[in-house]
């Protein structure tokens, strides 16, 4: 059976956990998926008008939080092989997702004011694109709703093709060919005005798999534009996003959210969130933060993350951590413990209250029609 968990919040705005049959969220699964929420998040979400996704590769699931009309929150999910890329259309009516050797794209197929068993919006995996396993990582839609993506595996940005598996937009300058060897491990994307604008990779590494040694502070975000470096000294920076003027970046190896400083080339640390973050989306003066679990192997051990976990005496968290950019303050959570430990993106879904989407692994999808 898919999850879908639907537990009573209070409207407080009180951030501390609470426990099953209380405030907040505490439930769990049957595949053993447990989640945590601050009190007064299902509320913050109503006063911000939106519902949030994320998306986890390591469990192969597409979260949906949303909220139900007595301010209880609802989780849903469905299965996708190694989903990571998400993003969405300005109106949340569509959704782009990549998984294991595809991109997909979702539609809500509701029309407005309509609803399905309670939910407002219903996302059907509509298209596929199936451009083999290229390692996908942050994808963005231009002007025209097409979507481009960052190509990890082929070390470029691209875009999709009716015929090719892809076809390529963009390389860094420091990437010498268009080799199948992610020599740099690009992987996050800013757009700016319907055009990509910024790129991070964790080095500028022109050989195959060389970006894991310069994963503690060889980190870059390349302009798009100008092929210029405009900021360096990183560790493994993830999901550069342009907002309200700034330019937004997870300093993921020091577990730092923070931004570019573009004239003097330095990265502004804003606040520490405890986990290797990865996924930023924003709303008003608020930024949701996607964090995971710090892997037990060699890519992720000897970062600055370690030190400061230990240092400052932080549990790592897996989930979402909501940050008021005016103070660097932690205002909401939605932790997840058991079998889901690593997220990859997460985004704000305007103007949705609880959404829905359809998988491959239950019958619904065979009986739930729309008519042009």
């Amino acid at each position: 059976m898919p999850l879908n968990i639907d537990s009573v919040s209070s409207s407080t705005q009180d951030s501390r956990p609470e426990r099953a049959g209380g405030p907040g969220i505490d439930a769990v699964d049957r595949a053993g998926i447990e989640f945590h929420g601050s009190s007064g998040l299902a509320q913050w979400m109503a006063d911000q008008s939106v519902s949030l996704a994320f998306t986890t590769y390591q469990a192969g699931k597409l979260f949906l939080i949303g909220r139900r009309p007595d301010l209880g929150l609802a989780v849903f999910e469905r299965s996708y092989d190694r989903c990571m890329g998400l993003c969405a259309s300005a109106d949340a009516q569509t959704l782009y997702m990549s998984t294991l050797y595809q991109l997909w794209r979702l539609e809500n197929i509701l029309e407005e004011a309509r609803c399905h068993e309670g939910h407002d919006r219903l996302y059907i995996p509509q298209l596929a694109y199936t451009t083999g396993h290229i390692d996908i990582h942050d994808i963005g839609l231009d002007r025209d709703g097409t979507p481009v993506f960052v190509n990890t595996l082929f070390n470029c940005l691209a875009t999709v093709s009716e015929r090719a598996s892809f076809e390529v937009l963009w390389r860094p300058p420091f990437i010498s060919g268009l080799v199948a060897e992610d020599r740099c491990h690009l992987n996050g994307l800013a757009m700016l005005e319907g055009r990509p604008r910024y790129l991070t990779a964790v080095s500028r590494s022109n050989a195959a798999d060389g970006w894991r040694a310069g994963r503690t502070g060889e980190g870059v975000v390349v302009d798009f534009e100008s092929n210029q470096i405009v900021a360096k000294g990183l560790s493994m920076p993830h999901s550069p996003r342009v907002y309200e003027d700034r330019l937004w970046v997870l300093d993921s190896g020091h577990g730092h959210l923070g931004y570019i400083d573009t004239r003097r080339g330095r990265f502004e640390p804003v606040t520490f969130c405890p986990g290797y973050l990865r996924g930023l989306s924003f709303i008003s003066h608020f930024a949701v933060v996607g964090l995971s679990l710090p892997r037990n192997n060699r890519t992720f051990q000897g970062l600055g993350l370690d030190q400061a976990l230990q240092g400052g005496g932080h549990r790592a968290r897996c989930g979402l951590q909501i940050i008021d950019l005016r103070t660097g303050e932690l205002v909401h959570w939605l932790y997840i413990d058991g079998v889901v430990e690593e997220l990859y993106d997460v985004i704000v879904l305007p103007g949705v209250i609880r959404p829905q989407a359809l998988g491959f692994k239950t019958k619904e999808i065979q009986h739930i029609l729309s008519i042009a």
